[in-house]
């Protein structure tokens, strides 16, 4: 089968090997992405009178019919082929002939991946973007639940004042509320269309990129062609800035799960369906989703890492170099939103000990609400400080809850203004959900049936 820039020669077989590398098989990601590219390029080729009314009904056809032939795994891209793009256009020549060979006229394949990519970035973020306002909203009602449940509060990890779970677990869900912002406006940067940049310059044909734009659902068309073309990398490494900040927040609830949930301690238990075992020791329980979460968060990291280390130093239009920064796009985006999923089911299951967390109050933890009382007696700050700290030992045991919820400021304990949390969750819940009604709208009317592209 022909590559798209096939010509009378034949490439050297390692030099294709190194070349193609894995596209051939990340590809298969981006097929009904790239479908929907090529659906919509196909509508405007007929606007301006490339195609004919006949040449596009028989390519809109075959088109849907790869999505479908995609959906059910009888989809495959060889090594030869290089890429998905190669592939559906082989198909379409076959099947369709001069039709075919056609679908590619004002396009390069530099801006058709683009496209592609955009396309299924922009559906994979509202995916994540669900994920994380459910996972989210989960810690919420924990936190809800467990507002007057005291918990020793550590820092150092040592003991130092008197918490609650509410407010451990809602400091967690305010966290993956403001990093959903994050993602949604790596959404709002990635909702812009580069089909018609081609190869960093345009082409002279009097392509109608509005058109495929509005085709495609995207708010916008990235203007600048060649700006379009230099922008590969960087969006797809703001996508995986946004998941990175996930994955740090997702790596210390888990860190947290995992310490609580020690024998020594018990604040928490974790059910048994979500640990593995020993291989040699009959009694292990062991937190290994918890702790792979930790490690898979520094992939994470490294995989938007990568992506800028591949670009940061390339000259303007497109170098292959770019070819790079797909496979850590696409594994980060899949990594990310699994995490989020495991974390989701633990989150739901997870068990508060309340008896255990209330033996963690010995008499210490009370030391700086002791020295606020002598402050209120009318003693400087630091004379007090130094008191209580000259006679721990003598400490008088207080109620737990009492302490905690009398620190009543915003965000305390006492006050702990979950509502705004859930505030935020439903705005930005309302955000995903309108544009995904719009682009899977959108999507649909293209196709003339849904389709799902991420």
């Amino acid at each position: 089968m022909a590559k798209l820039w096939q010509k009378d020669y034949d490439l050297d077989s390692l030099v294709e090997e190194f070349t193609v590398g894995r596209d051939f098989e990340l590809d298969l990601r981006l097929v009904p992405a790239d479908c929907a590219g090529s659906l919509a390029h196909a509508e405007m080729l007929a606007s301006i009178g490339i195609l004919s009314s006949d040449e596009l009904a028989r390519l809109k056809g075959a088109l849907c019919d790869l999505v479908r032939d995609h959906a059910k795994g009888r989809f495959v891209i060889t090594r030869s082929e290089e890429d998905c793009h190669t592939a559906i256009e082989n198909r379409l020549t076959d099947r369709l002939g001069e039709a075919g060979k056609k679908i590619h006229t004002g396009r390069s394949r530099n801006d058709q991946v683009l496209t592609a990519l955009r396309v299924f970035a922009r559906s994979f973020l509202l995916d994540c973007l669900d994920g994380l306002l459910g996972l989210s909203e989960a810690l919420r009602s924990l936190a809800q639940a467990h507002a007057r449940t005291p918990m020793p509060g550590r820092t150092h990890l040592q003991i130092a004042m008197p918490s609650t779970v509410g407010l451990w677990a809602g400091a967690f869900a305010e966290e993956l509320a403001d990093d959903a912002w994050l993602v949604e406006n790596a959404y709002r940067l990635n909702d812009q269309c580069p089909l018609g940049s081609a190869a960093s310059y345009g082409v002279p044909l009097p392509l109608d990129r509005e058109l495929t734009a509005r085709l495609l659902g995207f708010s916008r068309v990235q203007n600048n062609v060649l700006y379009a073309n230099n922008s590969r990398g960087k969006f797809e490494s703001v996508v995986l800035d946004a998941l990175d900040q996930v994955g740090l927040t997702l790596s210390k609830l888990a860190e947290d799960l995992i310490l609580f949930s020690l024998p020594e301690l018990g604040y928490f238990t974790l059910p048994d369906r979500l640990c593995t075992g020993s291989s040699i020791m009959p009694q292990k329980k062991n937190p290994d989703a918890l702790e792979l979460m930790r490690a898979k968060s520094a992939t994470l990291s490294s995989f938007s890492a990568q992506t800028k280390s591949v670009i940061r130093s390339l000259p303007s239009g497109y170098n292959r170099d770019f070819q790079e920064t797909k496979e850590p796009f696409l594994r980060g985006c899949e990594l990310s939103l699994l995490c989020v999923r495991i974390m989701r089911i633990t989150v739901d299951s997870v068990e508060v000990n309340a008896e255990r967390l209330l033996r963690g109050f010995t008499p210490e933890i009370f030391a700086t609400d002791a020295a606020f009382e002598l402050v209120g007696q009318g003693m400087s700050f630091r004379d007090a400080y130094r008191q209580i700290a000259g006679g721990l030992e003598g400490l008088a045991t207080r109620d737990p809850l009492s302490v905690a919820t009398a620190r009543t400021s915003t965000g305390t304990a006492g006050r702990l203004g979950l509502e705004k949390v859930s505030e935020r969750i439903r705005e930005l819940a309302g955000l995903a959900d309108a544009e995904r009604a719009r682009v899977e709208g959108k999507l649909g009317e293209l196709f003339g049936f849904p389709v799902r592209v991420s």
